[in-house]
């Protein structure tokens, strides 16, 4: 399969929503509504199977300060799974964020080892160096007890 991956536009909002529907649902990720994904668009990366056009997964870079970005919303469509696609979104966001020169990229996830296989190391959620962070953490279901991890990569 060739992948093609690009910033998606706001068309392409409700497929985006369809893809994620049942890991939000399931609490695995955050609840993002539509004017939401508008307003933060430009921080998205949409892996396109070249053949069909179709969007089959998407991960967001959201930058808090100059020096942290956060990777958010990864998700790789059902049947498309363990080909290495998400990885290659994470790839792909971790090189937006050397282009943009942050120092360090985070990750909150219930998949630590997926990520530590990318060079991320885990850290006490304690020392996620910006507070800003946490105001997403009252949207999920699991909050205030979650068992997510917090993982860093120094660029």
């Amino acid at each position: 399969m060739s992948l093609k991956f690009s910033k998606p536009l706001l068309t392409d909002i409700p497929q985006m929503q369809s893809i994620v529907k049942k890991e939000v649902e399931e609490g695995i990720i955050l609840p993002r509504s539509d004017d939401e994904l508008a307003t933060n668009i430009r921080s998205y990366t949409v892996a396109i199977d070249e053949a069909s056009g179709e969007i089959i997964g998407y991960v967001a870079l959201h930058i808090h300060s100059m020096r942290l970005a956060e990777i958010r919303s990864l998700i790789v469509k059902e049947g498309h799974r363990h080909r290495k696609i998400g990885s290659r979104l994470v790839d792909e966001a971790v090189e937006e964020g050397r282009r943009l020169r942050v120092k360090e990229v985070l990750a909150l996830t219930y998949m630590g080892t997926f990520f530590e296989r990318l060079g991320f190391v885990e850290i006490p959620k304690e020392s996620i160096p910006e507070h800003k962070i946490w105001a997403d953490c009252i949207k999920c279901k699991h909050f205030p007890v979650c068992n997510e991890i917090s993982l860093i990569k120094k660029l």
